[in-house]
């Protein structure tokens, strides 16, 4: 059996996420939505694709079969490179004080710790984009299906970006403010883009 996080059950999962281990964290769990989001894209293209009612889009929903197929399985990627991520950090906490060599790889550490949150930022920007075009495209039947994929993916981006903003917040370096501005750009860009086709798919269910 495999010890990849991502290829727990979703029992197991959500056991060692409640337990004392120090990962999976804020950090799995968010690359895990983020995946749920892309695959409810995913079924939301499956399911339209071949309708003759939709048939103008069969080529957009094609691609977004694939390109959401192909984010997804990054994100569930993510879950695992962020727990691998986070354990030179736990172990970079651990150094006495008084090491000479602590606050260099604290600061290593902490910006290699920030790699699978800001590529999660980035995958569930592509997916919220998906999103809301499967909204404008996608069958009427799960256009839920979109509206729900786009709340999970607005708290999965937000997710991510707190497991940035918690390891750049000690450093002063140009790469940690060069990955707080990248966040900063990502939420405030998507942020509102998931809320209003959540806010469109309710009012059309309404």
């Amino acid at each position: 059996m495999s010890d990849k996080f991502s290829a727990k059950s979703c029992t197991d999962f959500a056991a060692v996420l409640a337990s004392k281990a120090p990962v999976p964290g804020g950090g799995g769990a968010a690359a895990l939505c983020g995946a749920l989001a892309a695959g409810l894209c995913s079924m939301v293209a499956n399911i339209t694709s071949g309708r003759k009612k939709y048939a103008q889009y069969e080529e957009d929903l094609q691609r977004v079969i694939k390109d959401a197929e192909k984010t997804r399985l990054n994100l569930i990627a993510l879950i695992d490179k962020d727990a691998e991520g986070f354990m030179p950090l736990q172990k970079a906490y651990s150094l006495p004080k008084d090491d000479p060599e602590k606050e260099s790889v604290m600061e290593q550490a902490s910006l290699d710790a920030c790699k699978a949150p800001i590529e999660m930022m980035r995958e569930i920007a592509k997916t919220i984009d998906m999103l809301e075009e499967m909204r404008i495209k996608g069958s009427v039947t799960v256009k839920s299906d979109a509206g729900c994929g786009a709340l999970i993916a607005r708290a999965a981006l937000e997710s991510a970006s707190m497991n940035i903003y918690i390891n750049t917040r000690p450093l002063a370096t140009e790469k940690a403010r060069e990955l707080e501005n990248e966040a900063d750009r990502l939420l405030e860009e998507y942020i509102p883009k998931a809320e209003n086709t959540a806010r469109l798919v309710m009012e059309d269910l309404r």
